[in-house]
């Protein structure tokens, strides 16, 4: 882990490495970040479902050699927002995405991200892209379902 930042103004700024192993401390450092904060129950859920699909895909889609990728949290009263930055600005995710033919080629994570978040998009840096969501810190129950959380 390179750098962490909890600041009181609900802000939280990660670099990892674009790994399986960096993926899942993301998840986990989120979770005590949401903890701190103060959200919990479905919400929490929700954000750390969220973390989880952006952060693996960070590792298993935007990896490049040697570059690190970045969790940013912001706590509003009303939101999480959650931005993950990666260094491959040529592989996006489609602002619709479409679930695959053959369910265990995989492809759903974008649709739960959609599905938990009131808005996701991306949008490109100078060197790679990040891919954004906001999840209300108010969730429906029937929202958040008992799946395992990512890697």
């Amino acid at each position: 882990m390179k750098s962490e930042t909890s600041t009181p103004t609900g802000e939280f700024t990660l670099r990892l490495s674009a790994t399986r192993r960096g993926a899942r401390l993301a998840r986990l450092l989120a979770v005590q970040q949401l903890q701190d904060w103060g959200v919990t129950g479905p919400a929490a859920e929700a954000a750390e479902l969220v973390v989880a699909e952006l952060a693996n895909n960070a590792a298993l889609h935007g990896r490049v050699p040697g570059r690190d990728f970045e969790l940013r949290m912001e706590r509003g009263e009303e939101h999480v927002h959650i931005a993950l930055s990666d260094a491959r600005g040529e592989r996006r995710p489609q602002p619709r995405p479409q679930p695959r033919v053959d369910p265990d080629e995989g492809g759903y994570g974008l649709l739960l991200v959609a599905a938990l978040a009131t808005a996701w998009g991306v949008k490109g840096r100078c060197v790679g892209k990040t891919v954004w969501a906001t999840v209300p810190v108010a969730v429906d129950q029937n929202m958040v379902r008992s799946q395992p959380p990512g890697p």
